[in-house]
């Protein structure tokens, strides 16, 4: 995890199910990878599996400026998957506890995060280690093998500013009905990597009982 500034600017991409209409704002609903933000990725494929059911989705490119702003830059590991977790409403169960708050509290003050992508094949695994059923040796292995990429989120008006507009594209109904079997694909292929990885560390590593204690 580091905390970085940068005068960066950098080529990202937003997929919405309407299209933008108004200022871009972090208006995210609630339970994101990242908490409530504005969220970009760096590959313009991934946003698009997430909007091709919509039949007004349209892809934006955008430049965003990285200048003066407070950055969390995360890693790939188990404080990235234990600050996911929390904003997805998984860590309720030991809210109070020491690593509940750590995590509730570690992207406070900070104007855009930097972090890998989370997706429902990310999901099947991190609930198994939520449940105990696989460690975080797996999870973290797991995580890796997926490749799905990093997303840049803005948490605050002040980087919300610093996003321009450069191009806007409405998905035709082939585009759409191509990215859902590419989804679908894809989505499969995860989960058989991420299963054989757990099978593999099934004994190495801690079990989410254990982290917490």
């Amino acid at each position: 995890m580091i905390m970085m500034e940068s005068s960066e600017t950098v080529t990202l991409y937003h997929g919405s199910k309407s299209g933008i209409c108004n200022a871009i704002a972090p208006i995210s609903r609630k339970h994101c990878d990242f908490g409530k933000g504005f969220y970009m990725g760096t590959n313009r494929t991934q946003p698009l599996t997430l909007i091709c059911n919509y039949p007004k989705a349209k892809i934006y490119t955008l430049s965003v400026d990285l200048s003066n702003l407070k950055i969390l830059d995360i890693e790939i590991g188990l404080e990235w998957a234990l600050l996911i977790a929390y904003n997805r409403g998984k860590l309720e169960l030991i809210k109070g506890s020491k690593i509940y708050n750590q995590f509730a509290g570690l992207s406070k003050g900070y104007d855009m995060i930097i972090g890998y992508i989370a997706n429902d094949r990310m999901f099947v695994v991190l609930d198994r280690f939520f449940y105990g059923e696989i460690t975080d040796k797996a999870l973290i292995s797991s995580l890796s093998a997926l490749q799905l990429g990093k997303q840049y989120v803005a948490l605050t008006e002040k980087a919300c500013k610093n996003i321009k507009i450069l191009n806007e594209q409405e998905l035709s109904e082939n585009d759409r009905n191509k990215l859902k079997q590419e989804s679908e694909v894809n989505r499969s292929k995860g989960i058989a990597i991420a299963n054989e990885i757990c099978k593999k560390y099934r004994r190495e590593g801690e079990f989410f009982d254990e982290i917490e204690k």
